[in-house]
């Protein structure tokens, strides 16, 4: 059987949109309010895992869905730069958060590498059975773009340069070692 694997990318919330690291805090009043346009745009009778963040978890059950959480889905670990802006780490260590952006395999955050990250995704994709049919899923935009990337074997990269919006859905369709990707559906316009 073919699995239809179907990405949700999770609504915004102040974290996301100040562009801080590890931003998995809960939604805020306009996530919450997108979340609730786009509830009925996903097939409700269809098993559902989330990231184990607030932000993915409440997405999910906004969006009209029975979330299991999945610590497989959870977002890159940035480590020491959990919480703080893009713009302050910049500031403080160019070379580091340049270091991170060239080199998948650089973590000098002292988390998870991006080449980590895209292992980690790649085993989840190819651990789903044959048997699984369609499967939705709610997670950050960095596994969303570690599964595109695994699953189209692209080189890692290209990582960055994928952009995943919020309440975005990208599905791919086959089974480990051969997926066909449907580019990111806007389920607010559906």
């Amino acid at each position: 059987m073919t699995a239809r694997v179907m990405l949700i990318a999770p609504a915004a919330g102040a974290e996301l949109r100040e562009a801080r690291f590890g931003a998995d805090g809960p939604l805020d009043e306009a996530g919450r309010t997108a979340a609730r346009a786009a509830a009925g745009a996903l097939p409700t009778a269809v098993p559902c895992l989330a990231a184990p963040s607030p932000r993915c978890l409440e997405s999910a059950e906004l969006l009209g869905l029975t979330p299991q959480s999945d610590p497989r889905l959870a977002d890159l670990d940035t480590g020491a730069w959990r919480g703080r802006r893009l713009d302050e780490v910049a500031a403080e260590d160019p070379a580091a958060v340049t270091a991170w952006l060239a080199d998948p395999g650089a973590a000098p955050h002292g988390g998870e590498s991006v080449t980590a990250l895209l292992d980690r995704v790649g085993a989840w994709l190819d651990g789903l059975p044959d048997t699984t049919g369609r499967l939705v899923a709610v997670a950050e935009p960095a596994v969303v773009r570690a599964a595109v990337v695994r699953a189209l074997a692209l080189p890692p990269a290209l990582f960055w340069r994928l952009d995943v919006r919020p309440l975005s859905l990208t599905e791919l369709s086959g089974r480990a070692g051969r997926w066909n990707l449907r580019c990111g559906s806007d389920l607010t316009s559906r």
